[in-house]
C-alpha cells in the first residue's frame, strides 16, 4: 500500500500562510486527479480543492476561493496548496489524497479517493 504524509502544517495567525506539500512519487501522476481535505475537530470531512490530471482545472470550494491555490509538479511527483489570508476557521487537519482517473467528478465527497496521506495540522489563532 503506498503511504505519503503532507508536510508544511503549523501555527500561524490570521491573515497569514502556509504551503502543504504532498509527495507522490509513487505514481504515476499524469493519470491521477489530485485532492486536499480538511476535517476540523468535531466536524465532518470537508473537500478544499480537487485538480485534474494534466493541471488544467481545479475546483475550490467556496470558502478558500481567491485564498487557496492548488498546484502540482507531475514530473516530480508532488502536490502543493498554498494557503493564503488564513482565518481561523481553517483550522484543521488537512490530508491530500489521489485516485486513478484523469477528472475530479464528484470529488468533494472523498469516497472515491483511494490513496490518503496521514495529515497535517493547520492551526490558525486569531
Amino acid at each position: 500500500q503506498r503511504r505519503f504524509v503532507e508536510s508544511g502544517g503549523g501555527l500561524v495567525q490570521s491573515g497569514g500562510s502556509l504551503r502543504l506539500s504532498c509527495p507522490l512519487s509513487g505514481f504515476t501522476l499524469d493519470n491521477y486527479a489530485i485532492s486536499w481535505f480538511r476535517q476540523a475537530p468535531g466536524k465532518e470531512r470537508e473537500g478544499v480543492s480537487c485538480m485534474t490530471s494534466g493541471g488544467g482545472i481545479t475546483y475550490y470550494t467556496d470558502s478558500v476561493k481567491g485564498r487557496f491555490t492548488m498546484t502540482r509538479d507531475n514530473a516530480n511527483g508532488m502536490g502543493y496548496l498554498q494557503m493564503n489570508d488564513l482565518k481561523p476557521e481553517d483550522t484543521a487537519v488537512y490530508y491530500c489524497a489521489t485516485r486513478f482517473g484523469m477528472y475530479c467528478v464528484d470529488w468533494s465527497r472523498g469516497s472515491d479517493f483511494s490513496y490518503w496521506g496521514k495529515g497535517t495540522q493547520v492551526t490558525v489563532s486569531s
